[in-house]
């Protein structure tokens, strides 16, 4: 898995809330994922838009989109439709920490 990309069942889950995909009114944007994807990279390493990676496009371009996008509403949608950023294990440890502090002490 890419270290600051979507997972196919996180962007599954809100890729109907984004302008321009398929059947919309407008123009069908292909690179919707991608752009997400650099919107992510951007938030979660700190750096500014002009030195987002050359595969992102051009980081004034993307934050034209963002812009626009935050202007409609589009993050406000996607934020309120959570994502999972892990998968739940079926062994979870935090599941195990809770019922071991609620054990009697030991005597």
């Amino acid at each position: 898995m890419r270290r600051f990309g979507l997972r196919d069942d996180q962007w599954e889950r809100i890729k109907h809330l984004l302008p321009g995909r398929e059947g919309s009114v407008g123009v069908t944007a292909a690179d919707n994922r991608l752009f997400v994807e650099a919107v992510l990279y951007r938030y979660r390493t700190g750096m500014p838009w002009r030195d987002l990676p050359e595969r992102f496009g051009d980081g004034t371009k993307v934050l034209l989109r963002f812009s626009r996008w935050a202007k409609s509403g589009v993050w406000e949608r996607v934020s309120q439709h959570p994502v999972r950023t892990e998968p739940r294990r079926k062994n979870d440890n935090r599941d195990r920490r809770k019922t071991a502090s609620r054990s009697p002490p030991r005597r």
